[in-house]
């Protein structure tokens, strides 16, 4: 199924289904400031039936959109000052932070090998609306098979993905067609020194003339 989605309005008329389609470990498409992601709730079978769908193997964590600091912080995730600085002069934006912290209250599957979890509050104004109504993060990785471009509008993850959508198993939340914007740009913020684990829409230029020697 199709939802339009381009409108404060929409979200409020989609949020019951959105709500409904994803706690019962269902996966959801949606626009983001950068490309068209692919989302679930962030607990196990949703998590296992988002790397089913998607194609991915086992052990590669997904991110998770926030609505702000205050939701990663209450689901256990800390912010040393490097993570502090690049989200104060980022977020809400195209920047993903890999943080420490979340034990006990976000599965072990989103973790990557440097332990922490990925977590962007999103520049999306409708999709940060829709993470603060449903009450906690969404999962996220962009909308295509594996090796496959990324999807620039919800017509073609309908056809990537039609025998999932019409068994229900796939909503997707059509934001209308995006532009070649660049994935976010990802930061390691779990170490004594933050690295740059990918150049993507903000450079490491940006980063530096931002924070400084907080910067990776």
């Amino acid at each position: 199924m199709i939802l339009q989605f381009h409108r404060a309005e929409d979200v409020d008329r989609v949020l019951p289904m959105v709500a409904d389609h994803l706690r019962a470990d269902r996966v959801l498409a949606y626009p983001t400031e950068t490309v068209y992601g692919l989302g679930s709730a962030p607990t196990v079978p949703a998590l296992d039936a988002l790397a089913l769908l998607k194609g991915r193997p086992r052990g590669k964590p997904f991110l998770l959109l926030i609505d702000g600091r205050a939701m990663a912080e209450a689901w256990g995730l800390l912010f040393p000052p490097a993570a502090e600085a690049l989200a104060n002069a980022f977020w809400p934006g195209p920047l993903t932070l890999v943080l420490p912290g979340g034990e006990g209250k976000l599965p072990d599957a989103l973790r990557g090998p440097e332990g922490g979890i990925a977590v962007r509050y999103t520049g999306h104004k409708l999709i940060a609306r829709l993470v603060s109504g449903l009450g906690r993060p969404l999962t996220s990785t962009s909308a295509n098979r594996p090796g496959q471009p990324p999807s620039p509008g919800a017509e073609r993850i309908a056809a990537v993905f039609a025998p999932e959508v019409a068994r229900g198993e796939l909503l997707i939340l059509d934001g209308g067609a995006l532009g070649h914007v660049p994935p976010s740009t990802v930061v390691d913020c779990t170490g004594p020194q933050p690295a740059l684990i990918r150049e993507g829409a903000l450079p490491r230029a940006e980063l530096r003339r931002a924070v400084g020697r907080l910067a990776p």
